[in-house]
């Protein structure tokens, strides 16, 4: 017998198809409530630290950081630049392929793995204007090449090394977290499972909308795991954070990652 949770409560209709078909307004589906909807006021001159992980003072730096903000950009984290332009090229080559392509890899709400473009099994919920693309990378029984897109060619190749690198990345920064803490520096890697880490990949794709002003790509959300490791897109802008009752517009550094600390790690 099949699970309420092996199948979405509604059709599945992709934003990039509707974006893709010219329409001037937007399904009622994707309009927020008007105290939900993105604020249109200009973007202010303040931006959440950067961090140069080769300075001298970055422990320092990344706990007041994290004190302050739960958020940070890191530059020189050892990622090479040039496989992370390969990441982001390689995602939006997927993404423009013909949509029975993409179809073929459809997720359902059991694992969420694949190809998505909702969260959540609520019939007549109001949705993000998004698609999306999960992905379980560790602990290494739950990464299943099969569900990597096949195509482009180089997606697999490029994606393995890529998250190796970003894993690696995520490894000293909880060294630093936990030595910040007071703590010996693998005691946060061994509560989150040593060398079973769990680590998953999601690639957030925003087509272009008609009426940017009454959705959002992404609903206001803290993140439940430990930590968010974020490759921002350069040519698309908006991603925000919460501080003091304020929501600021982050301005990403060139070839950093903003790191978001999660639930798991605040509560800890």
């Amino acid at each position: 017998m099949k699970s309420p949770r092996d199948n979405w409560p509604e059709p599945i209709v992709r934003v990039q198809s509707l974006s893709d078909s010219g329409i001037s307004t937007i399904p009622t589906k994707y309009v927020k409530p008007l105290n939900e909807r993105p604020s249109l006021s200009k973007f202010s001159d303040v931006n959440i630290p950067t961090i140069d992980l080769e300075g001298s003072s970055n422990y320092e730096e990344i706990s007041e950081a994290c004190r302050d903000w739960g958020f940070f950009q890191v530059v020189n984290h050892g990622v090479r630049r040039e496989l992370m332009d390969e990441a982001r090229q390689v995602w939006r080559e997927f993404f423009h392929q013909p949509m029975d392509v993409k179809q073929s890899y459809g997720n359902t709400p059991k694992t969420y793995e694949g190809y998505g473009s909702r969260l959540g099994v609520e019939k007549g919920a109001i949705l993000d204007w998004s698609d999306y693309y999960f992905l379980h990378y560790l602990p290494g029984y739950l990464k299943d090449h099969n569900k990597w897109p096949a195509l482009p060619l180089s997606l697999r190749k490029v994606m393995e090394e890529y998250s190796k690198q970003v894993v690696n990345f995520g490894g000293r920064l909880m060294k630093i977290f936990s030595e910040n803490l007071g703590l010996k520096e693998d005691v946060l890697q061994n509560a989150f499972g040593g060398e079973d880490i769990g680590a998953c990949l999601r690639v957030n794709f925003y087509p272009k909308c008609p009426q940017p002003d009454l959705t959002l790509g992404l609903s206001p959300h803290s993140d439940p795991g430990g930590m968010t490791i974020l490759l921002p897109d350069q040519h698309v802008a908006g991603l925000q954070v919460r501080r003091n009752a304020h929501w600021i517009t982050v301005k990403p550094a060139s070839h950093a990652f903003i790191v978001n600390i999660g639930d798991q790690i605040q509560v800890g």
